[in-house]
């Protein structure tokens, strides 16, 4: 039987054997070979934090705080590359032996509709799974409308901070500053391109942004970390009348923003940006599949860059050692990845 990692409650892990499941029309089996973590939101689930506001209701687009936000256990892990090795009924477009990719948890089998997307030959796995966040950075650079010149200040650079140093560099802005405790991740994003990168436990990021732009500001920050201080940080270094992109998915922040602050004399613009939230704000031009199709012919032509950004990668056999660690080892990892097959 296929196996998939779950987290039965909080900050736990544990295995789960899966029933394989006859193929309806049009659907594939596909054996995994590669997969990949989403941090952000995966932590708001393994460490429990979504459940602080209780269930989002969409109907009436408020968090229901008496309804649990999080119902266990839950299925870890977001992107998945594997072999087809079945074809159901009706399936024309997809063969077996062909590579695939699509949304999915570490199970070491899936059962996919064959609209899944194929990875061309030469393209590497790191790409595809890699899509998510590039979809996410994507949008943060378009609602910030990053333009030629425009001085940006990414701040966290996980999997989307990172695109978003790559995305925002092809933009033409000048200086893309990086901004991250992690040295890690702070070495990954100058080899991507970034100008410069800060350490905002040595300096405070938001004079150092200034004295980067000429005391001007950035004009466009971009905020990934979830971290409160990263915001605060922000809105001192973002120039007058700029705009401060709030991407991440935090907990509730403590005490420390002060809006009354440089938000208040410099009068920045906050844009909460999340690509799979419909309509986009450029609807009806723009929606996420478009967002996903741009963010795909970047990644699979090179333009953007993958690999050094999923690390570590590990064996599927021990990740009830490894998937803590993106909570108890943050500075070891950027984007979580597994090797289903360790002949791959």
């Amino acid at each position: 039987m296929p196996a998939e990692l779950i987290a039965p409650a909080r900050e736990t892990v544990a295995f789960r054997q899966v029933e394989r499941l006859p193929l309806g029309n049009g659907q594939v089996r596909v054996r995994s070979l590669y997969g990949a973590a989403k941090h952000g939101t995966e932590m708001a689930l393994f460490k429990g934090y979504a459940n602080s506001r209780g269930r989002y209701d969409p109907a009436w687009q408020v968090f229901m705080p008496d309804e649990p936000g999080v119902r266990y256990p839950v299925a870890l892990g977001n992107m998945c590359v594997g072999e087809v090795i079945e074809v159901g009924p009706g399936v024309t477009r997809l063969q077996v032996g062909d590579r695939v990719f699509h949304y999915g948890p570490f199970r070491t089998e899936h059962v996919w509709p064959e609209t899944v997307r194929v990875l061309p030959e030469g393209v590497p796995w790191q790409a595809a799974v890699c899509l998510d966040p590039a979809d996410f950075a994507l949008g943060a650079v378009r609602d910030g409308h990053v333009r030629i010149g425009d001085a940006v200040a990414v701040f966290g650079l996980g999997a989307i901070g990172l695109m978003a140093v790559q995305l925002a560099k092809r933009a033409g802005a000048y200086p893309v500053i990086a901004i991250d405790p992690i040295p890690l991740r702070r070495e990954v994003a100058q080899s991507l391109g970034a100008d410069l990168t800060l350490d905002p436990t040595a300096c405070d990021a938001g004079l150092e942004i200034r004295r980067a732009t000429g005391r001007r500001g950035a004009d466009v920050c971009i905020e990934y970390s979830g971290s409160h201080l990263a915001l605060q940080a922000a809105l001192r270094g973002v120039a007058y009348l700029g705009t401060v992109v709030a991407g991440a998915w935090p907990g509730s922040y403590p005490a420390g923003l002060d809006l009354g602050a440089e938000a208040h004399m410099n009068r920045p613009r906050i844009i909460f940006s999340r690509a799979c939230s419909e309509p986009n704000p450029d609807h009806p031009n723009w929606d996420e599949g478009r967002l996903m199709e741009v963010a795909w012919r970047l990644l699979s032509t090179g333009a953007l860059q993958a690999e050094a950004i999923v690390q570590p990668v590990v064996p599927f056999s021990v990740l009830l050692e490894a998937y803590p660690k993106i909570a108890t080892e943050p500075e070891r990892t950027i984007k979580l990845g597994v090797v289903f097959d360790d002949k791959e």
